[in-house]
């Protein structure tokens, strides 16, 4: 597939804001959604809209095919080992508070401690926070370094015998940087720690394989890939979510429900209570497979040609200062946050949206790490496969252009 042909899949790009055509560079908080996606949506909504695997007539027996076999797709694409392992959310955010509960409740107690890095998003951060509360656990926190880098060599003196879970992003939303995961679950599952990924930036820009990664879960939001908001996954091992009390009570969770007490349905249905995102779930399957396309070919060529220019020019920019900086290019996906010396970064994104350019600024949901770096916010551009070499260079006479207005 080239370049021009994917954006033709993604109507939204053919907009205009201003006057001016969209150049839209604010993937990494959503990303732009393909036909396919919208196709999928439309046909679930309008033809195969009925509640799943409740009743025996024709339409019911369609959704339910459907999202099962989503689930049955997405097994094979992480590589899990059984179709049990997969688990449907509401995103990541969802599937992140469906372990910090369950697995609480199943694992942690007073004194035992819980570490997340300094990199995290909130959503990575508060849920765990809420746990070490309810159960009187310590939450500890594995720094960055200058360089936005893990410092992987305090690991193990912050891992003890009561280290129960360790939360990492795959790749930081801020950072941009792929954080080195199996090196970090060896060193934990050799102290007997469980770790946990957010994947939500690691299942756009990584062929993930749970099994090579070794991690006890992984989860991801489908909005971030191409699929529908409201759509997420959790894989944990089964064992594990064998072990775990339901995340919450409902239809579809049970086996039985008498007054004298209710028993749980089997994995995967104990932690899917209630009506399931019936139109949006089957959309991650054509999002997947339009992400899959992406990585290959002309298309992954050109994308890492985007990635070195922006990053060269950002790095020979003397008012520019870039958060994240990679040893190599292989280890920065095509996400960068910096600020501009002496300009606002909200006034920076303002201009730039005249200017027909979404970006992001603010904290970018990560207030730890914008306080490690002495900021109150950053901007951020994060690109997708669909955008172009010419989208990159518009960017940065752009950028050029919003600070000398501002200087001035």
């Amino acid at each position: 597939m080239q370049v021009e042909k994917i954006r033709q899949e993604f109507p939204e790009l053919g907009e205009r804001v201003y006057g001016k055509p969209l150049v839209y560079l604010d993937n990494a908080a959503t990303s732009q959604r393909p036909l396919a996606v919208v196709r999928k949506w439309t046909e679930m909504s309008t033809k195969v809209n009925s509640n799943l695997h409740r009743a025996v007539h024709h339409l019911a027996a369609l959704a339910t095919e459907e999202y099962e076999s989503t689930r049955d797709y997405v097994r094979d694409y992480l590589n899990a080992e059984s179709r049990e392992e997969i688990i449907f959310t509401a995103g990541a955010t969802a599937s992140i508070n469906l372990v910090a509960f369950s697995f609480g409740e199943a694992f942690v107690r007073a004194g035992d401690e819980i570490i997340v890095t300094e990199a995290e998003h909130h959503s990575n951060i508060v849920p765990w926070q809420m746990l070490c509360e309810r159960k009187g656990a310590t939450l500890k926190v594995l720094p960055v370094d200058d360089r936005g880098h893990l410092c992987l060599d305090l690991l193990p003196i912050l891992l003890t015998n009561r280290t129960r879970i360790l939360c990492v992003t795959h790749i930081s939303n801020v950072l941009g940087l792929v954080n080195p995961i199996r090196e970090i679950v060896r060193i934990c599952h050799e102290r007997g720690c469980k770790v946990l990924v957010d994947g939500a930036q690691g299942i756009v820009h990584e062929r993930v394989d749970v099994r090579a990664l070794d991690c006890d879960f992984y989860a991801f939001s489908g909005h971030k890939v191409y699929a529908a908001p409201g759509t997420g996954v959790l894989y944990g091992r089964r064992e594990l979510l064998e072990q775990m009390p339901p995340y919450q009570g409902g239809g579809e969770m049970i086996g039985t429900v008498r007054w004298t007490g209710t028993s749980y349905a089997p994995l995967p249905q104990k932690f899917e209570a209630g009506t399931q995102n019936i139109s949006g779930t089957p959309t991650l399957r054509p999002a997947l497979e339009m992400a899959e396309a992406m990585r290959a070919g002309e298309v992954q060529a050109a994308f890492d040609s985007v990635k070195l220019f922006i990053l060269n020019k950002l790095q020979e920019n003397t008012k520019v200062r870039l958060y994240g900086i990679p040893d190599s290019p292989e280890e920065k996906i095509p996400l960068f946050s910096f600020s501009v010396e002496h300009s606002h970064h909200a006034d920076v994104a303002l201009i730039l949206d005249k200017m027909g350019i979404a970006v992001r600024s603010g904290q970018m949901c990560a207030e730890p790490l914008m306080d490690r770096f002495g900021v109150t916010g950053m901007l951020r551009v994060s690109f997708a496969p669909y955008n172009t070499l010419e989208e990159a260079e518009y960017f940065m006479k752009s950028l050029e252009r919003a600070v000398k207005m501002l200087e001035g």
